[in-house]
């Protein structure tokens, strides 16, 4: 089903529950590169959805329960870099290409436990299980 409507921005009831929690930017990204995915690949929907995943992680960092802008535009992880036909794990919207202060920045904002003490592949692990926490929680309500 198209996550665009009449006014070309996203369907906000039809997105991902991240999603409606997050800018009409991010939303709109998600819902336009969803749209023309879902045509390209033949009606796939879980294709289309990880197209659109791909597109918003080039812009959009999962932040707790929803999406915020990334300081600089790029891939978030090694999977995004190497593309669709990589083994490599997904970091599930945490930037871990970002910098380890911006890293530790986050995990501060989202109160991970023993933060000071991690490098840079620990804070995106535990930034990692805060998100899905966080959404667990926000889903809840």
């Amino acid at each position: 089903m198209p996550k665009t409507g009449k006014n070309d921005h996203a369907r906000k009831e039809e997105l991902p529950s991240t999603l409606q929690r997050s800018d009409q930017k991010a939303q709109d990204t998600f819902a336009k590169t969803y749209d023309s995915a879902l045509e390209s690949y033949d009606h796939d929907e879980q294709r289309a959805a990880r197209a659109a995943y791909a597109s918003l992680k080039h812009s959009y960092e999962k932040v707790g329960d929803h999406w915020e802008p990334k300081a600089k535009r790029g891939p978030s992880d090694k999977r995004a870099e190497q593309g669709v036909r990589s083994s490599a794990p997904t970091a599930g919207g945490v930037d871990a290409n970002a910098s380890k202060e911006h890293l530790y920045k986050l995990a501060r904002e989202l109160d991970v436990k023993g933060r000071s003490k991690m490098d840079k592949d620990q804070l995106v692990k535990a930034l990692q299980k805060a998100n899905d926490a966080a959404t667990r929680k926000a889903r809840s309500k």
